[in-house]
């Protein structure tokens, strides 16, 4: 059991719906135990019917020293709960979990700051609670401000601060924590694209030195990165345990909200312009590789109506790949009929690897810089793996190849030199596919 670092033998939760837990003084406590009696014969005694959940149910499995493992599933799955008991902040129903080592959480950003106190005050503060001694917080203070970018106001009290700020300081102080196992809900989450950024790379130092990581996370492309084994969850219970890349693929895989087609907040009802569907109508696949998409999207205008029609090409992981639109290059927007029409969408050469691949599509107005509707996931493609090269080795994302696979040509000059050192001329090698 050395190099065991969390051990979790049939862990579960329950939970009982509406319930509140009040805490009064030895008075109330008195004056309810006198008033019981009258309270019986008036038939208010009698406890009320509670309905259970269990948030977890039965979860067993073990994290070994160093590694790095992520945890998925929908809202409400369980993932929080876990890593709440984890941190002993709250207590398990039944089961238990074993932890060797000094435990650090990121669980609710910002817990421990006090509004009325500056940032440098706070720093010492919530650092003292995450478990820090003070000359760590003062060897790590510049350190701290520095990433979180509040130079100009760590003298400033923290009510004066932007949401962004506040957040920013608070992971920045908790960042710096150097625990033996680290315990991250949804970090990545907080401040803008840039800190984002900044703190998947400090996610990323804390993986490479060796610690152990818990990462709950609904950003599939952020797990995929850090992590190196997942786990889903899924009701409270395990849905499967497995490397990373296959436990994401089958995730989003499933039917529901994370693989099914999905309208935004962008949607506008009241446009001219909507999608009523889409469809794919084909999928061609060359034997050099290059795949062929044709789409249709099925439209309604309530009126004739000036419209931009795009199309975005994402990952099985949500990151965006490729767009296009000719309309709104060229800066003419289509005529939209009134009542319903299609709009025939082909993409041709596309040089992908294997893999699911999705289509995003947007109505807009060029004119007004808006967006009619946004339908994201509106039509999903899988492409089959093929051997560019002939040699019997196929070309897949799985094996950390990328997305796509370009024709490529190489050259190799070799300088060659006369008697004085002058160059006379270059022997070149060159390859292409």
């Amino acid at each position: 059991m050395s190099d065991i670092a969390i051990h979790v033998e049939k862990l579960s939760k329950q939970y009982f719906l509406g319930e509140q837990v009040k805490y009064g003084t030895l008075r109330d406590s008195l004056v309810r135990i006198a008033g019981y009696p009258l309270r019986r014969l008036r038939g208010r005694a009698r406890p009320t019917r509670r309905e259970a959940i269990w948030a977890l149910k039965d979860v067993s499995f073990t994290v070994r020293d160093g590694e790095v493992v992520g945890i998925i599933g929908r809202n409400g799955a369980g993932k929080t709960t876990l890593l709440k008991i984890l941190s002993r902040i709250t207590e398990p129903t039944a089961g238990y979990a074993d932890i060797y080592g000094r435990v650090g959480s990121l669980l609710e950003v910002g817990t421990g700051f006090h509004l009325e106190l500056t940032g440098r005050e706070n720093i010492f503060l919530n650092g003292a609670i995450l478990g820090m001694k003070r000359r760590d917080i003062e060897r790590k203070f510049d350190e701290i401000v520095e990433f979180a970018g509040v130079e100009q106001f760590v003298d400033t009290p923290v009510k004066h601060y932007s949401t962004g700020m506040y957040l920013r300081l608070a992971f920045s102080v908790a960042a710096y924590l150097e625990p033996d196992i680290l315990l991250v809900d949804e970090v990545l989450a907080v401040g803008d694209a840039d800190f984002q950024k900044k703190c998947l790379g400090k996610m990323e130092n804390v993986a490479r030195a060796g610690r152990t990581v818990l990462f709950v996370s609904h950003n599939m492309a952020a797990v995929s990165v850090l992590c190196q084994q997942a786990i889903q969850l899924e009701q409270g219970q395990i849905v499967q345990i497995g490397p990373v890349a296959d436990v994401i693929q089958a995730y989003l895989a499933t039917a529901g909200s994370e693989g099914a087609p999905r309208r935004t907040n962008s949607y506008n009802p009241s446009a001219p312009v909507y999608i009523e569907s889409a469809t794919l109508q084909s999928v061609q696949q060359s034997d050099e590789g290059r795949t062929t998409v044709s789409l249709v999207a099925n439209c309604h205008a309530s009126r004739p109506a000036p419209f931009t029609v795009e199309w975005h090409l994402t990952s099985l992981l949500g990151q965006r790949l490729a767009f296009g639109s000719p309309a709104h290059f060229r800066r003419q927007p289509l005529e939209a009929p009134a009542g319903r029409f299609d709009v025939h969408i082909t993409i041709s050469d596309m040089p992908l690897g294997a893999g699911r691949y999705y289509f995003d599509l947007r109505l807009g107005d060029l004119r007004e810089k808006i967006y009619y509707d946004v339908f994201d996931r509106a039509v999903a493609v899988d492409v089959e793996s093929y051997d560019p090269y002939k040699t019997g080795r196929s070309f897949s994302p799985k094996k950390d190849f990328g997305a796509f696979h370009f024709p490529d040509q190489f050259t190799i000059t070799i300088p060659a030199y006369s008697g004085n050192g002058i160059q006379s001329e270059a022997t070149i090698i060159s390859g292409r596919e």
